[in-house]
């Protein structure tokens, strides 16, 4: 009788689901490098960043994050996303291409507007070293 009474408690409380936490950093300059591209590209002072995460081990090297540019955003704020890509995974990076949402941005774009706008923010991080 008592097993069947645990049981029945055991059965009656609420499931708490905690979910996982999204990958540690890996690389904490490729991420800075790449919310400064946003900050470039947005021309905002000012970028909350959500989930970061950057790949130093792959070929090329970049990083991807989630942003907002509101003043104490929620976290349901944080819909807009950028990813970079690097030449190298170390200072210089040397941007290479950045997509925000779907439309990317480098030197090889048919879009002749997408290429400027690639080449703006690239003379700019490069100013920053």
């Amino acid at each position: 009788m008592r097993h069947a009474i645990a049981a029945a408690f055991l059965f009656a409380m609420p499931t708490i689901v905690v979910a996982a936490p999204p990958a540690s950093a890996q690389s904490a300059g490729l991420e800075q490098a790449c919310v400064n591209v946003a900050k470039n590209f947005l021309l905002s002072p000012k970028l909350t960043t959500g989930v970061v995460q950057s790949f130093p081990e792959l070929d090329p090297p970049g990083a991807r994050l989630t942003y907002a540019t509101r003043d104490n955003p929620q976290p349901v704020d944080f819909t807009n996303q950028i990813e970079c890509e690097f030449n190298k995974a170390e200072p210089p990076y040397g941007l290479t291409r950045f997509c925000i949402s779907s439309t990317c941005y480098s030197s090889t774009e048919d879009e002749p507007e997408h290429r400027r706008r690639y080449l703006e923010v690239k003379a700019l991080m490069d100013r920053q070293k």
